[in-house]
């Protein structure tokens, strides 16, 4: 089954476009994980096992378990969502970006070594970066076009040829990268109008949407600007709204009232 085709399918399983980011930090775990044996997986599992009949995707961030040694319990986090709940897809949120030989091993690790079902890459170094996690044509890679960080603007709205750069990469996406018909692109929530634009530009596409909950992005608009003609589209990511909304032993339930929170809200937003 490809990308787009597990992505279909959670769609009409879970009538919900709600994504849970996967980012544990130590500092905010609750302390009733903190002394388990792997602390980052036992803390995922409860969340994955509350929350998986809810979502249409996890996105684990790679920085955090790289950044506190815990390479291995994304391994196991991803392995035990494959395992458990496989039709629930897994994003791998790494942002990669480098000249192709290099390139071709951070693709081999997020698709072999993890066994993601996508990956999150930067196109700032053009096809020949990217195309080594596209040749994977069963896997999704999901292309940065406008970020949710204010920071983005510093590039992204720099225009070229009568059109912001980042209406580039959609197009770019759309016309040259997709060969293989499993491009996806990152959209922020926090900006709805460029949002529709790049609808316009790509109506079919699968578009990971960060920046709601704890950055402000607007589910309503969102909705109103980003939906597919399907009615679907869209994978709306919530990581600290969501893993964090209780540090106590309720951790669990409490994400997964969060969760049906935002499920709900996103289905009350669909015209």
């Amino acid at each position: 089954m490809t990308f787009y085709e597990k992505m279909a399918a959670i769609w009409r399983k879970s009538d919900s476009m709600v994504c849970v980011g996967l980012d544990p930090d130590l500092a905010k775990m609750p302390e009733c994980v903190k002394n388990e044996k792997y602390p980052f997986f036992a803390f995922n599992k409860a969340l994955v096992d509350a929350t998986h009949d809810l979502v249409c995707a996890y996105k684990p961030q790679a920085a955090y378990y790289a950044g506190q040694n815990a390479d291995d319990q994304l391994a196991m986090t991803i392995e035990y969502i494959k395992t458990n709940y496989p039709d629930v897809p897994v994003i791998l949120d790494v942002k990669r970006g480098d000249i192709g030989s290099t390139a071709a091993q951070y693709a081999k690790e997020a698709f072999v070594r993890y066994n993601a079902d996508a990956v999150t890459v930067n196109p700032y170094m053009g096809s020949d970066a990217l195309k080594p996690f596209l040749d994977y044509a069963d896997r999704g890679v999901i292309i940065l076009c406008r970020t949710s960080n204010a920071g983005g603007n510093d590039l992204q709205n720099l225009v070229c040829d009568g059109m912001p750069i980042y209406e580039h990469v959609a197009v770019l996406t759309r016309d040259k990268y997709n060969y293989n018909q499993n491009a996806a692109l990152v959209i922020g929530a926090t900006y709805p109008e460029e949002l529709g634009r790049i609808r316009a530009i790509c109506p079919e596409l699968p578009f990971l949407v960060p920046g709601v909950g704890a950055q402000g992005g607007d589910v309503a608009k969102v909705l109103e600007h980003g939906l597919a003609a399907n009615g679907y589209g869209l994978i709306i990511n919530s990581s600290r709204g969501i893993i964090y909304a209780s540090n106590g032993d309720d951790f669990a339930d409490a994400a997964r009232n969060a969760t049906i929170k935002l499920r709900d809200l996103i289905r009350s937003c669909r015209p």
